[in-house]
């Protein structure tokens, strides 16, 4: 589906009046979702299209991933979620995984930043150096 212009700038408009202090806010994105649908205006589908997208890419700025090779101690996760606190302001959710393909080291994504610091990245990183 081709999504013009204006259902782009509705969709940014609707995102906006959904958040507080730069946070989406879920009851509200969830009842402008419902009027949006009630109302049906002319290329709401267009709209739905790009405010899902957009709330999409909001969650994801706002999730930590870290995954490791074998579970973290709770001392190096409180330190983690400060620096990345810090470094990407607070409210962010995290989600801590065991990757045992990862050999050792971890990785970490927030929104499409990625920092990996595994040991199978720098022997994939060796491999294609040769």
């Amino acid at each position: 589906m081709k999504i013009t212009k204006q259902a782009r700038h509705e969709a940014r408009q609707l995102f906006r009046a959904c958040q507080a202090d730069g946070l989406l806010v879920g009851n509200r994105a969830r009842e402008a979702v419902r009027l949006l649908i009630e109302r049906k205006p002319r290329g709401y589908r267009a709209v739905l299209s790009q405010f899902a997208r957009l709330v999409r890419l909001d969650v994801a700025r706002h999730t930590a991933r870290v995954e490791s090779a074998t579970a973290l101690p709770p001392a190096f996760q409180a330190q983690l979620r400060a620096d990345l606190a810090r470094t990407y302001g607070g409210g962010l959710d995290f989600i801590f995984a065991e990757n045992p393909a990862l050999l050792g080291g971890a990785r970490i994504q927030v929104g499409g930043d990625v920092y990996n610091g595994s040991v199978l990245a720098r022997l994939t990183a060796l491999r294609e150096s040769f």
